[in-house]
């Protein structure tokens, strides 16, 4: 079956391909309907990920958050119509120890493979996860990045001490209030405080029990586990005032992507005992565990669709490229295109 996929080329320039595809009882063919644009996809849209690197990874389709409706299953597992979340990552072996989204064998989509840009999507069976008919699709869209803090929370659970009075958020982006919100829910006797650098998109966060200002923290405040969702130069800041206001033996996740090393008063951390780790993209537990909290939780999607910033009904590749710039612009929240090529 020939298919066709809209692949970046270069800086802000994408083509169309035809890409014959195999039509096997293992594959799902999803049709997309709607994407969320992510930070990723901007830095190889803009070419901010260096010449180099895009040689090597382009041409290439992009995005890797989004949900589509099958089209056709072989097996008759899911039925026409079906709504389901495309999983970008995509594991070639197991492993007893490590986790699907850290083999090294592994393949994830937008990155150096084909993204979700596509008229279909052929997905391995095991890539999909059906979603429930009455969900919000522009909430869904973004389900990937609900899945990443899914992950780095069920981290937590088996690294962290029994200490869960107060957690603490860095950063006041997408990422810091998804983080926020589903710790808000998952402990609900607990305190969740948030802390980041813009006053206006701190006043998103209503749920949390407490919003500071990076440079207006209390002197008396301590909390016992935190998470680091500042991303960037942010990162190294964000990382210097945790060590600063944790508990001894309290962890520290980090999230954020930095295209940079960053540095951070290790002597401290051995001092107070921390332990530090990184979480990175998910698995199929963890879109399960989203898809369960999206479908459970009224309340929950009702905060998540603050975050839905620009919404863009895409028609054309000139569509995706206004979409695109105007992601660029927009100064919160996540963009949304509604795939209509």
């Amino acid at each position: 079956m020939i298919n066709q996929v809209y692949r970046l080329v270069s800086e802000r320039q994408f083509e169309v391909a035809n890409v014959d595809e195999n039509l096997t009882e293992d594959v799902v063919v999803v049709r997309p309907t709607h994407l969320s644009i992510c930070a990723a996809d901007q830095r190889y849209y803009t070419g901010s990920r260096g010449k180099e690197m895009l040689s090597k990874k382009l041409p290439m389709a992009l995005i890797h958050e989004g949900v589509g409706e099958v089209v056709y299953d072989a097996t008759k597992e899911f039925k026409p119509g079906t709504k389901v979340v495309m999983i970008p990552n995509t594991p070639f072996e197991n492993d007893p120890v490590v986790a699907e989204n850290y083999l090294q064998s592994s393949k994830f989509r937008s990155s150096g493979y084909d993204g979700l840009m596509q008229d279909y999507v052929f997905m391995r069976r095991d890539r999909v996860v059906a979603l429930p008919d009455d969900i919000n699709m522009k909430v869904a869209a973004f389900s990937e990045l609900i899945s990443v803090a899914v992950h780095a929370i069920l981290r937590f659970e088996e690294k962290s001490n029994a200490n869960r009075e107060t957690f603490g958020v860095w950063g006041d982006g997408n990422l810091g209030f998804i983080t926020s919100l589903l710790l808000k829910n998952w402990y609900p006797e607990s305190k969740v405080y948030i802390f980041g650098k813009t006053p206006y998109k701190l006043d998103f966060f209503s749920f949390v029990d407490g919003a500071y200002a990076i440079d207006d923290v209390p002197a008396d405040l301590v909390i016992d586990q935190a998470f680091e969702c500042a991303g960037g130069m942010g990162s190294q800041y964000a990382v210097s005032q945790i060590i600063d206001v944790i508990k001894p033996e309290g962890t520290i996740s980090l999230l954020g992507v930095s295209e940079y090393p960053i540095e951070f008063n290790s002597r401290m951390v051995l001092e107070k005992g921390l332990t530090v780790y990184g979480s990175s993209r998910s698995g199929r537990v963890d879109f399960e565990k989203t898809v369960e909290f999206l479908s459970t939780n009224k309340r929950g999607v009702e905060y998540l669709q603050n975050l839905v910033g620009e919404v863009h009904k895409v028609h054309s590749i000139q569509d995706v490229i206004e979409t695109f710039e105007a992601d660029l612009r927009s100064p919160w929240g996540k963009s949304v295109m509604e795939w209509k090529i």
